[in-house]
Parts: C-alpha cells; sequence; structure tokens
C-alpha cells in the first residue's frame, strides 16, 4: 500500500480532511484502523463504545464512522438506528467478525455503505471510507 489509499493522491493531512469515526471496543482495532487511516491521510477519532461516540457528536460530526456490529452496551446497529433517528446523516460502516448472514440484511436496512467481515484487507477498508464519503457528498 503506498499510504494514498482511496484518496487518489499524497499530502499531509489538513483541517480541511474529512474525520472518520471509528467506534469499536477492542482497543488494538481501534489503534490499527486508526493507523491505517492517518496513513491514508485521514483525521480519526476513536470511540471504546456507542454511548461515547453519540456524547461526542454535539461537539463534532464525523464525515463517516466505521461501527462495530458487536460491543457492549450500545450495538453497532443501535448507533446507527439512533443516528437516523435524530437525522444526522453520517455515513457508517459496519464491521464484525460475525458470518451471521442475517447482518447484511440488517445493515442494508438501516442504510449502512458496506459491511465488513473480519479479517478485512486494507483496501478493503479504505474502498467502503471512499465509498462512505462520496454518499455523503451526495446526501449535501
Amino acid at each position: 500500500m503506498s499510504g494514498c489509499g482511496a484518496r487518489q493522491y499524497c499530502r499531509g493531512v489538513t483541517s480541511a480532511d474529512p474525520i472518520i469515526a471509528v467506534v469499536d471496543d477492542e482497543s488494538p482495532v481501534r489503534t490499527m484502523l486508526g493507523r491505517l487511516l492517518r496513513l491514508a491521510d485521514y483525521r480519526v477519532s476513536a470511540f471504546a463504545s456507542g454511548e461515547e461516540f453519540l456524547a461526542s457528536l454535539a461537539a463534532q460530526q464525523p464525515a463517516c464512522a466505521i461501527l462495530d456490529i458487536h460491543m457492549p452496551g450500545l450495538s453497532g446497529l443501535e448507533v446507527q438506528s439512533r443516528l437516523r433517528a435524530a437525522h444526522m446523516p453520517i455515513p457508517v460502516v459496519f464491521i464484525t467478525a460475525s458470518d451471521d448472514i442475517s447482518l447484511d440484511r440488517s445493515a442494508s436496512e438501516i442504510g449502512a455503505v458496506r459491511l465488513l467481515r473480519k479479517p478485512f484487507s486494507s483496501d478493503e477498508l479504505l474502498e467502503a471510507v471512499g465509498l462512505a464519503l462520496r454518499s455523503a457528498g451526495d446526501r449535501t
């Protein structure tokens, strides 16, 4: 990977760069995803729970969110449902270690841009984030 990812160009991170929220209860996953996204010139905000992420939205809204589906407290699906109920059109990429096929339908029904199953590749994640950011542009 060149470090440019789905951005199609390389440059330093600026305050105008989109913020990607990473929400996962597993610290190593948050760290790995944060590093990958920073290498692709994204700004990252990481959260250990859905509740922590939702509480942060009053101060700062990300351009997209990467949500783990299975977390203690609010699941990623519940977080997405709350975003929709609050009319906050933040594009969501779900991640999961589950092979439950019904999650594909559930994620799609509540408006997920994509669902990635762990382990996924760097390219798959960056492609999903790029798709989410493009969909955010289509919503404005």
